[in-house]
């Protein structure tokens, strides 16, 4: 990476981490982070967590894991068009879900309604508490001790309440300072990414429509170019050569906006950088684009009565769970048992926060379906 940028973050200069390690002698500490992200159980965890749909409805609908490695791609390209660090937003890329609970956001809406009365639950906060304090694979310390680089990019958005109890990380929700470019890029990314991987899924499977779609302005240019130059194209690869295009058509205008708004701030450190505005965004035009295809598919995928469906049972499965693990910690696994004598309802959340789609169904099935163990 010898063309980074001044701005840039830098392993070397890395603000550190929490607990203090020896580096190592083949890897910066970027890629040990990155490393150390893929080898936790977190992150194995999200290949059978819902993106949209339910993993076992279907093998080819994206989960949390296919969609982690879908932004690591795209976050690296732009970080190297960019010249920002690449490891980096990698490492930012993949752990960002890992505090995702069962069911996508039906999931953590229902968490969050169970624990309003204990702090609440937030899977970005959960993400960094599965980094900080959950993953339990080293000697010297709970976590993955990672850099504060990683852990401040994980940290997407925050209440001044809740930043205030998490010490270094929290303080620039505080200050109202801006992150590294490569926490920006890489939350610009993930944006990109589900929103065109969901259109991929929701036509896919049958819950909209190439005719819907074709009223969404990006979609529609992007459909229109295609079927020009490849007017007989079959469905399936028309499908794809669209979102294809819209996903080029998000990430270069991110990238020419990103470096015009560089240089005009002309910042020459990434010290610089926390005291700018953020510098990584869409053109106005773009911007407004990819607002009215999130709106598209909120109404139209997200609200569909299958997807409603889906997310009324998985609100049952969760507060049901919740509910049963409060009255009774016994029933918990001996660790969160032992952690719910300090705190009972951060437990019980712990312990539901990191289930799988499957492993949940079947908890709430062993639980509360009796026929099968008679």
């Amino acid at each position: 990476m010898n063309n980074l940028a001044p701005y840039a973050a830098n392993p070397a200069l890395s603000i550190g981490r929490q607990f203090n390690e020896p580096p190592s002698s083949t890897r910066n500490a970027f890629q040990r982070d990155r490393d150390r992200i893929i080898h936790s159980t977190a992150f194995r965890r999200l290949e059978y967590k819902t993106q949209v749909f339910v993993n076992h409805e279907g093998d080819l609908f994206r989960t949390r894991l296919t969609h982690s490695l879908e932004v690591a791609q795209m976050a690296r390209g732009i970080a190297r068009t960019l010249n920002l660090h690449e490891d980096l937003t990698e490492a930012i890329a993949l752990a960002h879900d890992l505090g995702h609970t069962p069911f996508g956001h039906a999931g953590q809406d229902a968490l969050n309604a169970c624990m309003r009365d204990f702090g609440g639950f937030e899977h970005n906060l959960q993400s960094l508490r599965v980094v900080e304090q959950l993953e339990q694979r080293y000697a010297e310390f709970d976590g993955l001790n990672l850099t504060f680089e990683v852990r401040e990019g994980i940290l997407k958005h925050c209440s001044i309440k809740n930043a205030k109890q998490l010490g270094d990380v929290g303080q620039r929700f505080i200050d109202k300072t801006s992150p590294s470019l490569e926490a920006q890029l890489t939350n610009y990314a993930d944006e990109i990414a589900y929103n065109n991987h969901d259109i991929d899924d929701g036509l896919r499977s049958g819950l909209i429509t190439i005719e819907q779609l074709s009223k969404v302005e990006l979609f529609a240019q992007n459909l229109a170019e295609v079927k020009t130059k490849y007017p007989k194209l079959e469905q399936k690869r028309l499908i794809h050569e669209t979102v294809r295009r819209m996903i080029n058509t998000l990430v270069v205008d991110l990238c020419t906006q990103s470096a015009h708004n560089i240089a005009q701030h002309q910042p020459q450190s990434i010290a610089d950088i926390r005291q700018l505005p953020p510098l990584v965004n869409f053109s106005d035009e773009i911007a407004a684009q990819n607002q009215k295809l999130k709106q598209f598919l909120r109404k139209n995928l997200y609200h569909h009565y299958k997807v409603n469906r889906m997310s009324a049972k998985a609100t049952r499965i969760v507060r049901e769970l919740f509910a049963v693990f409060f009255e009774n910690t016994g029933l918990l696994p001996n660790e969160f048992q032992t952690y719910a004598e300090i705190d009972k309802p951060r437990a019980v959340a712990d312990y539901i926060a990191g289930m799988t789609d499957r492993y949940a169904i079947r908890e709430h099935r062993k639980l509360f379906t009796v026929e099968e163990y008679l």
